[in-house]
């Protein structure tokens, strides 16, 4: 089975790059304090990084 991470918006991406904007809405994230979970790929793990000051990862089951 495929390992999840949870990722968290902990800060309002208003004030940051548009592609950082865009990475954030991508991930599913419009409020802050909302969580979605996603497979531990690659990709999100990239995406994730990127936007890593506007948001918490956690590794879930």
């Amino acid at each position: 089975m495929a390992k999840k991470i949870k990722i968290t918006l902990i800060h309002s991406p208003l004030a940051c790059k548009p592609n950082h904007r865009r990475t954030v809405r991508a991930l599913g994230l419009r409020k802050i304090g909302q969580s979605v979970v996603h497979d531990d790929t690659t990709p999100i793990r990239g995406m994730a990084n990127t936007i890593n000051y506007l948001v918490n990862v956690e590794e879930s089951d």
